[in-house]
């Protein structure tokens, strides 16, 4: 058995609801106020068998004022029934409806010509006229215009046979076959049914379910388990893809979802307030559409503010498409080339729509070219293309095989990943002795000239560093997001001699003060004498009395000793390697616990020194903010 969504499309009170119910027995206004008012205003559902087909019908409102909801409707459908009165033609919601087909990138369709129990013959054929004008160069072109009477029962096994050929063909699509993977429907319907709890309806666009599976509930990331599964008021063991299902949920309060949530595979879709996308606006729109301008984004069910950021363009004339950023309200979920319609913030008019691109997306400047145009080749036909742009976008964002699927459309992702790795598009970087991550290669060497950069910048901040404190440079990169991986390119950077890696810090190879042999020699020296002499290091006057050469350039080298984290300053005079600092505040952080003081002299006493070391020695610890004076005591400033 072939499962299809259809859906209806049509302006208002041109018979969509009437025909549904001559088609299938079932009345779709459920609520009051619909048979009330006699006009469909919330999605209404039925069953349609023919033959080897299993059609689930949405009948969606056709009043301007309802477009909202025809939108959620649209949500998986395969099949187009496009809705035109005989007596009436085409008119505004005709048109607005057509076009939100053509954005949701539908395949094939049939249309019907309805109540023609009240219009004469040649009527009908300036109708039918007008329809053939109204649908060229779209994907109902060449579909059937069958002319019915939901009255008279006219034409209506015409229509089931041209609906039954219409659905075959969709089967046999892409757009279907690309459907396969982890289970996911976008809610259209939210409710409680005493004795069994919460209720969630909408049409399956991929995958399985059955009662026992555990699935998740986007965006909030809630955790249900499936209860029990009815396709059009039946229990059924499951429901798949191209069928209606009304899921019985445990794990949630019917209060906690609505229309605009997703149910799906646990981590399948991930929650965005940034899609990158192929915007195409509508020839009919009456204005271009400038940078940053506002939008009300429909995706899935979901209805949500966005803003429109152009990538290549200022603005965006009718008729035209371009590469975008929306950037939305409230978190949403999607998957690459899902389709999306944008209507303008007021008045609220269908002015565009197209094809998600990244739907876990980065922002992305428009000076970045290279970036703006990995986003275009998320459009190549080509699935290793899209993966390898895909993945060069995600950066250094953790990623599993099966992300693909949700990332660039792939199907067999796990031989994807081995294509890839085998042209060297991905590489693996070593980021623990235990652990690989793959990353792409124009990512890795973006990464290195990021850590060039950052380096030449902080080698001309700190002029005297021959290294620079590897803190100071994570500290700038931060943004990366991955401390591993970081150290994973300056390894590399390493053994290619474009980065030295010291025990203190990182320099970039050419940078920093120049020594010459003599002077590297001299301040290893100077370096280790402090280390030796512990509490009573050598002054500035006596390590330059004691060099055989470069005895001008003794006092810049402690400086750039002192620079370099190895000496501290203590005072002009002399300074104090760290090793013996770092036991020094050990040592006192022992004596003086319980708040106890220490005088000039006994500190003198405790280090073995004299008071030209311990003096300046106090000094320097109260101005570090580590001891605090008491008179003639000195005491812990942070006990």
């Amino acid at each position: 058995m072939i499962d299809l969504i259809l859906g209806t499309a049509g302006h208002i009170d041109h018979g969509k609801t009437s025909l549904v119910r001559a088609l299938t027995g079932v009345d779709t206004d459920r609520l009051p106020e619909e048979k009330r008012r006699g006009i469909t205003i919330e999605l209404g559902f039925a069953e349609l068998v023919l033959g080897d087909v299993r059609l689930g019908i949405v009948d969606v409102p056709g009043h301007e004022r309802f477009v909202r909801n025809m939108l959620a409707g649209a949500t998986g459908v395969d099949v187009a029934l496009l809705v035109v009165a005989a007596d009436d033609s085409v008119k505004p919601q005709t048109r607005e409806h057509l076009d939100i087909l053509k954005l949701l990138a539908l395949d094939t369709g049939v249309i019907a010509l309805t109540k023609c129990d009240l219009a004469k013959e040649d009527w009908m054929d300036l109708v039918e006229d007008e329809i053939r004008e109204l649908v060229q160069g779209t994907f109902l072109e060449r579909a059937p215009i069958v002319r019915c009477s939901a009255h008279t029962g006219q034409g209506l096994d015409e229509l089931r046979a041209a609906i039954s050929a219409a659905a075959h063909r969709a089967a046999e699509t892409a757009r279907r076959r690309q459907t396969a993977g982890p289970f996911r429907m976008a809610i259209d319907r939210a409710f409680t049914i005493a004795g069994h709890g919460t209720v969630v309806t909408g049409s399956v666009v991929s995958g399985t379910a059955k009662a026992g599976d555990e699935l998740m509930v986007e965006p909030g990331e809630i955790r249900v388990r499936v209860r029990g599964v009815q396709q059009h008021d039946r229990p059924v063991e499951e429901v798949h893809r191209g069928q209606r299902a009304a899921i019985n949920l445990a794990g949630i309060h019917h209060d906690e979802v609505r229309r605009g949530h997703e149910l799906a595979t646990p981590d399948f879709l991930i929650p965005t307030r940034l899609m990158s996308a192929r915007l195409g606006l509508l020839p009919s729109t009456l204005r271009p559409l400038k940078s940053r301008s506002r939008g009300r984004l429909h995706v899935g069910t979901a209805e949500v503010l966005c803003s429109v950021v152009l990538l290549d363009r200022d603005e965006l004339r009718p008729g035209e498409s371009a590469i975008v950023q929306l950037f939305t309200a409230e978190p949403v979920v999607a998957v690459w080339s899902q389709p999306f319609v944008l209507r303008s913030e007021s008045p609220v008019l269908t002015i565009g729509g197209g094809q998600v691109l990244d739907p876990h997306a980065t922002k992305v400047r428009r000076s970045d070219a290279a970036r703006v145009a990995k986003v275009g080749e998320l459009t190549s036909p080509d699935e290793a293309v899209r993966a390898a742009a895909a993945l060069y976008l995600h950066g250094l964002r953790p990623w599993q095989p099966s992300d693909l699927a949700r990332l660039s459309g792939a199907v067999d992702y796990d031989a994807l990943v081995e294509r890839l790795l085998a042209d060297k598009t991905l590489v693996r970087v070593a980021v623990s002795p235990t652990r690989t991550a793959l990353v792409h290669r124009e990512a890795v060497a973006d990464i290195a000239r990021r850590i060039e950069a950052a380096l030449k910048k902080l080698h001309d901040e700190f002029p005297l560093n021959s290294t620079i404190e590897r803190s100071r440079l994570v500290s700038r990169l931060d943004y990366l997001g991955s401390v591993e991986l970081l150290d994973a390119v300056l390894a590399d950077m390493a053994r290619q001699k474009k980065v030295r890696l010291a025990e203190r810090g990182i320099a970039l190879v050419g940078q920093g003060p120049q020594l010459s042999t003599g002077e590297q020699k001299l301040v290893d020296e100077i370096i280790e004498k402090h280390r030796q002499a512990g509490y009573q290091p050598p002054t500035v006057a006596e390590l330059k009395a004691a060099a055989t050469k470069n005895q001008a350039v003794v006092s810049q080298l402690c400086k750039l000793a002192a620079a370099e984290g190895h000496l501290i300053e203590v005072c002009p005079e002399f300074y104090l390697h760290a090793d013996v600092l770092a036991q020094l505040r050990q040592l006192l952080t022992e004596r003086l616990a319980g708040g106890k003081g220490i005088t000039v002299s006994e500190l003198r006493e405790l280090l073995g020194t004299t008071r030209k070391y311990a003096v300046p020695l106090c000094e320097y610890l109260d101005r570090s903010g580590f001891t605090r004076r008491q008179g003639d005591l000195r005491v812990l400033a942070s006990p």
